[in-house]
């Protein structure tokens, strides 16, 4: 098989159904007269809340702050008063606490954080702050503080910093509509990124069916910034294999991408880092891709955090069609949802509606040893001898076998004839072992 220049090992190319979102602009959605903004919206620690029932909020405005080094804020969606603070469906299927904001139409801002509209004369920690205090985490997906990871250890030298534009899940389009409307803001938020780290090597992977976009970023890079047409493989938004992609380094299972001198950022991130240094603006709101056989006007959307998924579907038209599941994200990595009254959360990219045609009822058989999952496993791993001791609950030998460093990327599932639920085997024993660990704490 020939290797792209660009390309990792492994991956594959599943239909991606992106034309039915790719061809519109971003739709500016209304605004709403009620938010449910999920208080946990990061990794680590909750941002403890700061608003009771009954008080008056503007947009932008703090309503529950850091709770520790590994922790964000969070921010109104629009000016009101706050409701009630309870549980709702969270987007794994627990309850969640929320705060309920009220509109009160006239959606003012709050003005508390200064714009650096001349950000290159501004001091680096005051930078890193700003991202910090403007509640930014990592969004395509994995929700990390951002301010976390722009803080390596001064052990750890970095020379590159890597933008995430593959955006190879199905069906996901908002971080390709993001670049062809605003590679300015990217870009601008790039470079405000590479100055926290002092690096000044800027590589944007973007896979190579985003023509657009890839000009788009072109058009406006700097002598500094390189756009990398990358191969169409999924997963190619994976950290460790848009590393090796780009330059060729690998991440030892285990590892950090600062282990080799990387730092990788969404686009979306990018972005949201531009709205805060720039102008000043907390992370409220982010681009989500509605789409899906069954929705009337599949499209990207500037929904607001707190925005049902109920709602979010009524600006795409509505329905037209029997829908058999509803997913938050992609259908490789996204989480099937049972309601219809979860909210968008930083981390949601994607609104997807699945017909019967598209879901199938897996019936798991006994593994046929025919080692597709293998050849497809983008980090290496022997999944077939995996699936078999996680399924006999051995963990200690899947630990062993590296189950750690699965992605749950969905690709040995996808690829596997006899429908064996590899990713949940996996899951499973990540969590036995993980759980094992903190009791010998």
């Amino acid at each position: 098989m020939n290797i792209h220049p660009k390309q990792f090992k492994g991956g594959i190319h599943p239909a991606d159904g992106k034309e039915l979102s790719s061809a519109g602009d971003i739709r500016e959605a209304p605004l709403l007269e009620k938010y449910m903004l999920v208080a946990q919206q990061n990794i680590g620690a909750p941002p403890k809340v700061i608003v009771n029932k009954g008080d008056t909020v503007k947009k932008g405005q703090l309503v529950a702050e850091a709770a520790g080094f590994v922790s964000v804020p969070l921010h109104a969606p629009t000016s009101g008063t706050v409701g009630e603070i309870l549980d709702i469906p969270g987007a794994n299927g627990a309850p969640v606490s929320a705060i309920e904001i009220l509109s009160d139409g006239r959606d003012e801002w709050y003005e508390a954080m200064t714009p650096y509209p001349d950000w290159k004369n501004v001091d680096r920690e005051l930078l890193s702050a700003r991202i910090r205090d403007a509640g930014i985490v990592g969004m395509g997906g994995a929700s990390f503080p951002t301010h976390v990871k722009l803080s390596p250890p001064p052990e750890k030298t970095i020379d590159t910093l890597i933008v995430n534009g593959s955006e190879c899940e199905p069906y996901l389009t908002a971080d390709d509509r993001l670049m062809r409307e605003s590679p300015e803001k990217i870009l601008t938020g790039a470079a405000i990124t590479a100055k926290i780290l002092k690096v000044s090597r800027i590589l944007v992977g973007v896979e190579e069916n985003k023509p657009e976009a890839i000009e788009a970023l072109k058009k406006h890079a700097d002598k500094n910034t390189e756009i990398v047409p990358l191969h169409v493989r999924y997963p190619q938004g994976g950290e460790k294999q848009l590393i090796y992609a780009l330059t060729g380094r690998k991440v030892v299972a285990g590892g950090l991408p600062m282990d080799v001198g990387c730092v990788v950022q969404n686009v979306g991130t990018l972005a949201a880092i531009c709205d805060a240094v720039v102008e000043g603006r907390p992370l409220i709101e982010r681009v989500v891709t509605v789409t899906g056989e069954p929705v009337k006007e599949p499209g990207n959307f500037r929904l607001r955090l707190g925005t049902p998924v109920r709602k979010a579907l009524e600006f795409a038209g509505g329905i037209k069609a029997p829908v058999a599941k509803l997913v938050l994200g992609g259908p490789m990595m996204g989480f099937a949802q049972s309601s219809l009254d979860v909210t968008v959360s930083k981390n949601t990219s994607g609104i997807l509606l699945l017909g019967p045609e598209s879901v199938f009822q897996y019936e798991s058989g006994p593994c046929l040893s025919c080692g597709r999952c293998v050849v497809a496993c983008p980090m290496g791993l022997l999944v077939s001898t995996l699936s078999k001791v996680c399924e006999n609950e051995r963990y200690d030998l899947a630990e062993e076998n590296y189950v750690t460093s699965c992605l749950e990327c969905g690709i040995c599932t996808y690829v596997c004839p006899a429908g064996r639920p590899n990713v949940q085997h996996f899951r499973r024993a990540k969590a036995e072992i993980n759980a094992r660990n903190r009791k010998n704490k």
